[in-house]
């Protein structure tokens, strides 16, 4: 594990690769960035966004949290999908759980994890009672939190389509897509789980429909 004094060194390094690489990359990045992506994701330190995408400064904007979720009433999820589509005009929007999630993992307890934990990780307990005869139904503890991961990216998908932000967008310009992964610690590979993009905003919009 790096010590304090080391970050900063390795910070250097860094910079001396990209100036041999691209003498002029920290100019360019310094005027303006151009994502693809909105990238939500977990806040685990071993799922590193532009790493585990292939993808370099600029190219992906990121949002973390325990879980990644994209809770209703999250104000700082919420002031970040609308900057990342309607001001830098993302393409695509991907909510990416992992296996192994210790938020999934702490969810799936019956025990108080204390007051702020509590009220975010009850977003994932109502996934469960979404799927409960589902999720029941597997025998093995680890099989059983991996298909909930799943699960709740699933529903955190929706929970993005539900918004204003979405709709409108995808109304007036055809896009963002909403899409949702699951990256795996023992492989390093992501997994797409094919999330029916345009069947659910249909299916969301009976009730969510935002003119």
């Amino acid at each position: 594990m790096s010590t304090y004094d080391e970050v900063f060194e390795n910070n250097r390094r860094w910079v001396r690769r990209w100036n041999e690489q691209d003498p002029k990359f920290f100019e360019r990045l310094a005027q303006e960035q151009h994502p693809n992506f909105l990238y939500i994701g977990c806040s685990d330190s071993r799922v590193p966004a532009n790493t585990v995408m292939g993808l370099e400064p600029g190219e992906v904007f990121v949002h973390r949290n325990v879980a990644n979720l994209m809770v209703n009433t999250d104000v700082s999820s919420h002031t970040v999908l609308e900057y990342a589509v309607d001001y830098l005009k993302v393409d695509h929007v991907v909510i990416c759980g992992h296996y192994g999630c210790g938020g999934v993992s702490a969810a799936m307890q019956s025990k108080d994890l204390g007051g702020t934990l509590n009220s975010w990780l009850r977003e994932i307990r109502d996934v469960y009672r979404l799927y409960k005869d589902e999720l029941d139904a597997i025998e093995d503890e680890e099989e059983r939190r991996d298909r909930l991961v799943e699960l709740n990216v699933r529903e955190q998908c929706v929970n993005l389509i539900k918004t204003a932000t979405v709709q409108r967008a995808y109304l007036s310009r055809g896009a963002p897509t909403v899409h949702g992964w699951v990256y795996s610690l023992e492989d390093g590979l992501l997994r797409d789980l094919e999330i029916p993009f345009e069947e659910l905003l249909e299916e969301v919009r009976e009730v969510y429909r935002l003119e």
